[in-house]
């Protein structure tokens, strides 16, 4: 008998990639923790990127109601994308 992970539980579902507007009003996608991001002309291409890099799973991906900021200067994926305390909405 073979055992299947539920996918709930998947690495690749397990990705969150966040998505948002920073204050410039440009779209972001950064993964929780900072490993993957970047900043997109809108939506469509920041989920686009989202469910590329997570594997294409919508349900992973978080759209934040409020600014969402990438530091791409700081060393460390500690400060790429804080995800802080927010109302989070699924994006796809």
């Amino acid at each position: 008998m073979k055992l299947f992970e539920p996918p709930s539980c998947s690495s690749a579902a397990s990705t969150l990639v966040l998505i948002g507007r920073n204050r410039r009003g440009e779209w972001v996608a950064c993964e929780q923790h900072g490993l993957f991001g970047g900043l997109f002309i809108n939506r469509a291409q920041a989920i686009k990127y989202a469910l590329f890099e997570n594997g294409h799973h919508p349900e992973a991906i978080v759209e934040l109601p409020r600014d969402v900021e990438i530091d791409i200067l700081s060393p460390g994926p500690q400060h790429a994308c804080p995800i802080g305390h927010a109302q989070v909405q699924h994006a796809a």
